[in-house]
């Protein structure tokens, strides 16, 4: 007779024993339960510490219980609102590491640990979910590892878990810039040179931080405790110890900095390159290498290859072609010094071996077109130490070239080329400007409401100014021929819009004015916002303390407000301020056809809409004469508003005032905070427009230190006044001020293409305002003033003398450097503008030539006026000239002022010999 039993999982035929076995099976499954039970407590209180050991007892089947559990969790915590973030914070931490002990899978258990809702700052965390880990399988681990270290955002901050994770798996290094990251951040904190020596992963993760994109923080930037150059000095060590290898080493570096970049990011692989420097044949063999960085790298790196270079030439190890393709790559750059290095590298090499002079001179005559006169000098005189060595047609090609030279350097061309430079054309001077920039008219209303709706998500995202008005004039279009549509829509396209969560509510008193104002109409629309919160945005009021930016906002604020509380009720079939232009601006005409669209409907315009469409309104178009007339006849108010507007005399105005100089106990005065901006008094303003307008009637106190707007433009605020430039450019003031003495606002002339298309008259506020787009900090702010100027020019509207005289004001008190104008200058003259330059210079220079102390820059300033002068022939005297001219010494101010001191003179001669 059998038992019935076999041991360790044979079938069991007994009946007793079968329900003993069940029984046992029951009691396990109720464990396990009580112990997902008891895990979802300590996550669900946000006892992290616990998970762990709470984990253990649990089995595959407990734990793939438990996983769903933990995600209908995490589900919930997603949409709790703000007010508990902090037991949210709680909870993520204890659901990162529950949700790693309990994915079995390699992919979902990396999906959850890189979860961007759980990862958290606290390296702790870390080290709980390696302890839930440790004991599986070495290929399991490892390939979460290598899926953590694949997400940058992630192996930064898992620095510690990834590495928990590989040891003794066997499994290669993750080579991935975050795991770099983390890397350098954790082996620093110690002795770096012995801790690297001691990592085995260093070789690897060197490598890979050589040949990086964006070099992590502590190799690239100094720091206070010079981190960069102490990871260097370790890294050269360990090359010379053969720990890492040097010629990997100088492989990277030298392919990192063929790649270019960011300064930041070449700033350490060419110190590693400086400490493990490249030997004799490895400079010989990457000669191409060095030539391709002469020509595109940055200054630094340029001049590092050129040195190498330098070193090949004297040495002999340099080709003639190769030489020939440097020296052509230098002399196309623009930084004097690597210029000046390469030409008197020429005169060296061409002395030891004048056979090369035939490849050579043709391109260092190619720097006779320089923008630089000092380098068309420099070049000459190195073809003419040389020209004895080439042949005649080597010659005459040469002499070719040399038209390409300034006025003032013909005199010694001609004694250089003799009979071979042949006569000079003597064509009478014109102006280059820019063509007057066509108007760009904006397109019609929103066709289908699914373009609409396209048209908003994109304004959500990205949209500019025109978008934002054109997206908003469709939304009240089609709302008001059907709102609940229209409303239903927009609930299914922005479901997952903020302020579609009642519990969001408190976000709704944050809605910005600018492109982002749909939001607070959008709301409006699908009843998410309560009336007294469109009652308190209609009206708000513009305080009179506030700065003119401020009452930008606001006025904008109020309009959006306004729309909110009106559309889809049947009195806004459209928008009246909707610009047709580019700039913001409204035609005359186009106008009156809105208001008699509202004229038929029995309709009067929303009070703010119409004040900010006649602010609009372009007052100087030809047809504003004929719109008065028909808006006139249109017999409805806001015809009769138009018509008084358009026949009105400068309704507008604003002074510009100073304080003056002076210091304060924490520094200096800054420029911004001595601007003063007052609006002219206006009774018509305050009494035909709204509350929201009353600042531009003079209401506001012209107080500049309540400003704080100084990095912040108003682009979006700048299309309110599109018809009206100087008084835009009073508004603009203090945030281009900014730019000039401050050191790090940038972006803030963008608006200045809006004011040079714009409309209105000109005055000091625009000459002001470009005289500060030219000294920005900012390269890129700079083009644009330039750019700006330009369009000004070539319209007629540019009071040059009166830039001019603001630069030399802002020069003489320190706040302007001269590099900077100097390079706004140069940039603008290379345009062909070389008069529209000029008489900016000839009345910047006087005061700064008079000073007793000469400042530092003025020589490059002479050098550009002198350049412009020689080319569109001017003539005349120059305050304080002569005294420079006359003076003793080979410095830039002494040479580039006798140049322009006789390219004056020659100029009045000539001038005299055609009137003769």
């Amino acid at each position: 007779m059998t038992t019935g039993i076999e041991p360790l999982g044979g079938a069991v035929v007994d009946g007793r024993t079968e329900s003993m076995g069940a029984e046992m099976a029951a009691e396990a499954r109720a464990d396990d339960g009580m112990g997902v039970t008891a895990l979802m407590e300590a996550v669900r209180a946000g006892r992290a510490a616990e998970v762990p050991a709470l984990l253990e007892p649990l089995d595959a089947d407990a734990r793939k219980e438990a996983v769903n559990r933990l995600k209908e969790l995490r589900s919930e915590v997603r949409s709790w609102d703000w007010s508990r973030w902090v037991e949210a914070t709680r909870v993520r931490r204890a659901l990162y590491v529950a949700g790693a002990g309990c994915h079995t899978g390699s992919a979902a258990a990396a999906a959850w640990l890189g979860g961007r809702d759980l990862l958290s700052w606290r390296t702790e965390d870390g080290f709980l979910a390696l302890r839930v880990l440790v004991d599986r399988e070495a290929d399991w681990r490892a390939d979460v590892a290598h899926r953590l270290a694949a997400k940058p955002t992630v192996a930064e901050g898992s620095y510690d878990l990834i590495r928990g994770l590989l040891e003794g798996s066997g499994a290669p290094v993750p080579a991935t810039d975050g795991y770099v990251v983390g890397w350098t951040r954790r082996i620093a904190e110690g002795e770096l040179l012995e801790r690297l020596r001691a990592d085995p992963q260093t070789p690897v993760l060197v490598a890979h931080a050589l040949s990086m994109r964006e070099v992590p923080d502590l190799l690239a930037e100094p720091g206070k405790d010079g981190s960069a150059k102490r990871w260097s000095a370790a890294l050269a060590a360990l090359a010379e110890e053969g720990v890492i290898d040097r010629a990997e080493v100088v492989d990277l570096c030298v392919s990192r900095l063929l790649r270019g970049g960011r300064p930041r990011d070449l700033r350490f692989p060419l110190g590693m390159l400086q400490l493990v420097p490249p030997n004799a044949e490895e400079r010989r063999d990457r000669i191409a290498d060095w030539i391709g960085m002469t020509a595109d790298g940055t200054s630094t790196v340029a001049g590092y290859a050129q040195k190498v270079l330098t070193g090949l030439a004297l040495e002999g190890a340099l080709p003639g072609g190769a030489f020939s393709e440097m020296t052509a790559g230098v002399l196309f750059r623009t930084e004097k010094k690597l210029l000046r290095a390469q030409l008197t590298l020429v005169n060296k090499v061409l002395a030891k071996n004048p056979a090369l002079a035939a490849e050579v001179l043709p391109v260092v005559a190619e720097a006779f077109g320089h923008d630089d006169t000092e380098v068309q000098e420099r070049a000459l005189q190195v073809v003419a130490r040389h020209l004895k060595a080439v042949d005649g047609r080597v010659r005459r090609e040469l002499a070719e070239a040399a038209s390409l030279l300034g006025p003032a350097h013909r005199a010694t061309a001609e004694v250089v080329f003799g009979g071979d430079l042949g006569e000079g054309e003597h064509l009478p001077y014109e102006e280059i400007l820019p063509p007057v920039p066509e108007p760009q008219f904006l397109p019609g209303p929103v066709g289908t409401v699914e373009e609409l709706m396209e048209d908003l998500l994109v304004q959500r995202r990205s949209g500019g100014t025109m978008e934002f008005e054109l997206a908003l004039d469709g939304l009240v279009r089609h709302a008001h021929q059907d709102r609940e549509g229209v409303a239903s829509r927009v609930r299914e396209t922005f479901a997952d819009a903020y302020w579609q969560d009642n519990a969001s509510s408190f976000h709704l008193d944050h809605f910005r004015h600018g492109p982002r104002g749909t939001e607070a109409v959008l709301a409006s629309l699908v009843g998410k916002v309560e009336q007294k919160r469109i009652k308190k945005g209609m009206n708000q009021p513009v305080p009179m303390t506030s700065c003119v930016h401020g009452a930008m906002e606001a006025t904008q604020d109020i309009r959006i407000w306004e729309i909110a509380h009106l559309i889809g009720g049947g009195t806004l079939p459209l928008l009246l301020s909707t610009p047709s232009r580019h700039t913001g601006g409204i035609d005359p005409l186009e106008l009156v056809r809105r208001l008699r669209e509202y004229a038929d409907a029995g309709l009067e315009p929303a009070p703010v809409d119409l004040g900010h469409a006649l602010l609009r309104i372009r007052r100087q178009d030809p047809s504003a004469a004929r719109a008065a007339e028909e808006a006139e006849s249109l017999g409805s108010a806001g015809g009769a508003r138009l018509a008084a507007w358009l026949r009105s005399e400068s309704p507008l105005e604003a002074t510009v005032r100073f304080h003056p100089r002076g210091e304060k106990e924490s520094g200096r005065w800054w420029l911004v905070d001595r601007i003063l901006v007052e609006m002219t008094k206006r009774a018509t303003v305050r009494k035909e427009f709204p509350k929201a307008f009353h600042w531009l009637g003079g209401s506001l106190l012209p107080n500049a230190r309540r400003c704080y707007h100084w990095e912040q433009v108003p682009e979006h605020g700048a299309t309110l006044l599109p018809a009206d430039r100087e008084l835009l450019a009073a508004c603009l003031l203090s945030s281009m001020a900014s730019a000039v003495d401050g050191d790090s606002t940038r972006d803030v002339t963008g608006p200045l293409t809006l004011l040079a298309e714009g409309e209105g008259q000109v005055g000091r506020a625009v000459a002001l305002v470009l005289a500060f787009g030219l000294g920005c900090r900012d390269a890129d702010d700079r083009l644009r003033a330039v750019d700006a100027l330009l369009v000004l020019a070539a319209r007629g509207d540019l009071d040059a003398a009166q830039v001019g005289r603001d630069v030399a004001w802002l020069l003489a008190e320190r706040s302007m450097k001269p590099n900077r104008l100097a390079d706004a200058a140069r940039t603008a003259a290379a345009t062909g503008a070389y008069g529209t330059v000029w008489t900016i210079l000839s009345a910047a220079l006087p005061p700064l030539l008079e000073a007793e102390t000469p400042m530092r820059g003025l020589g490059e300033l002479l050098a550009i006026a002198a350049d412009c002068a020689e080319r569109c022939g001017a003539t005349g005297e120059m305050a304080g000239l002569e005294r420079h001219a006359t003076a003793r010494g080979t410095s830039q101010l002494v040479t580039q002022a006798k140049r322009l001191w006789s390219a004056l003179r020659q100029g009045a001669d000539q001038s005299t010999t055609e009137t003769s």
